[in-house]
């Protein structure tokens, strides 16, 4: 016995003192005294046991809080519909009138770009994919000419989440993420077009296979189904209603288009036919010979005519406002921004307190997790699924993508998986023009519903060239690396966003109207040149050594050519002399200092998120108290 105890007195300093409170079940060291930090710690971990009085009110607090972010999250939604409506009145016949030009429509990027602008103009591809199909039907512009431009609208819708992104750019960490989740569906469809478009201008690939299959099948006229419209339209139809036939009349021609209000003032209305006397130019007007007469110097015909009488007024908030388009455009357009954003940041802080601990990490677990080996692969492909329906439910892709993308800055779903979630939501907002083309009349349901398959072949495709083999996902990568930039140049993202969709387009659009001549003269150099960077760079960081000395590295050009350091200098004294207080200074000032003390960790990784770390925290914490136990033990 002697022997035993001075065995254990021997080793007692080695030994952590321990005791096992038998109320909470936890080993604390001894001498520990009980605070609240303890107590709140282990509520989160979910070792104490709560009362019943503390599991009704941690049921009702979430409960709350999940009745908020629905609320939040509609309110969200329909502020999308409004500023697509607001953007229409701002632009609306504007990209009515660029449509109307068919000697520019001739040329297939000028197609492509004058499809990315009017999506701009209008935020919503329906709206500009509608406009298209009501031309092809109308005969004003063939199938083929409107392929680059179905294309330029999958790009143009792309723009909602990353400037949804850019209202996330308050840390750096969680912009970081937003912006790289957001431009990973602008990636997809600049590179898919890049790929895509030649190849139809070469060999016609979409028109010919979507014609195919029109031609294979005997496809009956339906009706487009409402789902999410039914409830977001109480809402939205009672702030604003617009008549979308105006931007169809104009791009179609119609004079009197031109001179009708967009918002809808009247919403129910009776047409009258009746078949009448019509006086016509001459008897090749007339319909039939057997109904056509001369009378003097006069052609008559038998013609119905259709008279349209206004029976109730719409019942919006700008039904009997005396403003013109413009303005009621410009106000709906402030007051949807200003809710968005302020949605879109409630929505990050509920989402902040409810995924928090081990509910985040379960989150994170369920949506990033693959399938076991070997069926990982099916994984990606389920997310592409469930982007599509969801969508389809939803009936908006910018709606859809939007909502995901503070749910990737704040780590919840990572870009791997927000890159399959986007590409499904690209065939979901396909499929309701499919069903929406189905309801046109039968003499031009061929042509709508072609033009619907080629927006839905296109993304197909699409998907093909850059999903199944891991190596060709090379939008995960190129915009991981410009969420790193935008994160350490936070102002690069709105040049970003300028730059990509509104200069190049308006570029390339500028030579497509100067002619081939020009379009080839000045794009080929260009290209060419893009091209070679890319190569310099790509060889510079896997072979250097097959490079000549000069090129192994930029170092031989200013620096301001290849870096953005001085260009950030400048943005600095620039945004200095605009600041009007130091403390907005001083602020930003120790956020750059935390974020190098921050560059400096290297046990975290750029797109993991903080608050998402406790598993493994609790994890470590666990074998320390099961190795602290083990020593313990006689």
């Amino acid at each position: 016995m002697i022997n035993i105890f001075s065995v254990i007195f021997a080793f007692h300093k080695f030994i952590p003192r321990v005791r096992l409170d038998p109320m909470v079940g936890r080993i604390w060291p001894l001498g520990h005294m009980f605070d609240t930090s303890d107590l709140l710690s282990d509520k989160c971990n979910g070792i104490i046991t709560l009362d019943t009085e503390g599991k009704v009110l941690r049921v009702l607090v979430s409960v709350g809080k999940i009745a908020l972010l629905l609320g939040f999250l509609y309110m969200f939604i329909c502020s999308l519909d409004i500023l697509s409506s607001a953007f229409q009145l701002v632009g609306g016949k504007a990209a009515g009138d660029i449509f109307q030009d068919n000697s520019v429509l001739s040329n297939p990027l000028a197609g492509l770009v004058i499809g990315v602008l009017v999506t701009l103009l209008v935020q919503s591809s329906s709206t500009s994919s509608s406009i298209v199909v009501s031309m092809v039907s109308s005969g004003l512009l063939t199938v083929q000419l409107a392929v680059p431009i179905i294309m330029g609208t999958n790009i143009g819708t792309s723009v909602t989440n990353t400037l949804v992104a850019m209202t996330q750019a308050g840390d750096r960490s969680t912009f970081r993420r937003a912006f790289a989740g957001a431009t990973v569906h602008d990636f997809f469809n600049w590179l898919s077009v890049l790929v895509l478009l030649p190849l139809e201008v070469a060999t016609g690939y979409l028109y010919v296979v979507t014609k195919l299959i029109i031609d294979s099948f005997n496809i009956q006229s339906g009706e487009a189904p409402d789902l999410l419209n039914v409830i977001t339209d109480v809402l939205t139809e009672s702030i604003i209603q617009l008549d979308e036939s105006v931007i169809s009349g104009i791009a179609t021609g119609d004079p009197e288009a031109r001179n009708k209000s967009l918002i809808k003032k009247w919403c129910q209305t009776f047409t009258n036919t009746t078949l009448m006397n019509v006086t016509v130019p001459g008897p090749e007007n007339c319909t039939d010979p057997l109904f056509c007469w001369d009378d003097g110097n006069q052609t008559i015909t038998l013609k119905n005519v259709s008279k349209t009488y206004n029976i109730g007024k719409c019942k919006h908030l700008f039904v009997d406002v005396a403003l013109p388009d413009l303005a009621v455009g410009l106000i709906l357009l402030a007051l949807s921004l200003l809710v968005l954003c302020s949605c879109l940041v409630l929505i990050v802080k509920l989402l902040n307190s409810m995924l928090k601990g081990q509910v985040a990490a379960v989150i994170k677990k369920i949506l990033n997790t693959d399938f076991p080996f070997p069926f990982g692969w099916v994984t990606g492909y389920i997310a592409i699924i469930v982007g599509a329906g969801m969508t389809f439910v939803v009936q908006s892709s910018s709606v859809f993508t939007s909502a995901i993308t503070p749910l990737v800055g704040i780590g919840v779903i990572s870009i791997e998986r927000a890159y399959p979630l986007s590409l499904g939501s690209n065939i979901g907002t396909t499929t309701t023009a499919i069903l929406a083309a189905m309801a046109s009349p039968g003499d031009t349901l061929g042509n709508a519903l072609q033009i619907a398959l080629v927006h839905f072949l296109f993304n197909i495709t699409g998907i093909v060239l850059w999903y199944p083999v891991p190596f060709t996902r090379i939008p995960i990568r190129l915009a991981k690396s410009l969420g790193s930039v935008t994160a350490s140049y936070r102002w690069f993202a709105a040049v970003y966003i300028i730059f990509c969709f509104f200069l190049l387009p308006l570029f390339v659009f500028s030579l497509s109207l100067a002619g081939w001549k020009v379009l080839v003269g000045v794009g080929v150099p260009l290209i060419v040149l893009l091209i070679f960077i890319i190569v310099i760079n790509v060889l510079q960081k896997r072979k250097p050594g097959c490079l000549p000395a000069v090129l192994r590295s930029w170092d031989f050009l200013p620096l301001w050519a290849h870096s953005l350091a001085p260009w950030d200098k400048v943005v600095s004294v620039i945004t200095a002399k605009c600041c009007c207080c130091c403390k907005c200074c001083q602020i930003a000032t120790d956020d750059e200092k935390k974020t190098e003390e921050n560059n400096q960790t290297t046990h975290m990784e750029a797109y993991d998120n903080p608050a998402m770390n406790t598993e493994k925290e609790m994890e470590n914490e666990i074998k320390i108290e099961l190795n602290i136990l083990n020593m313990t033990r006689l």
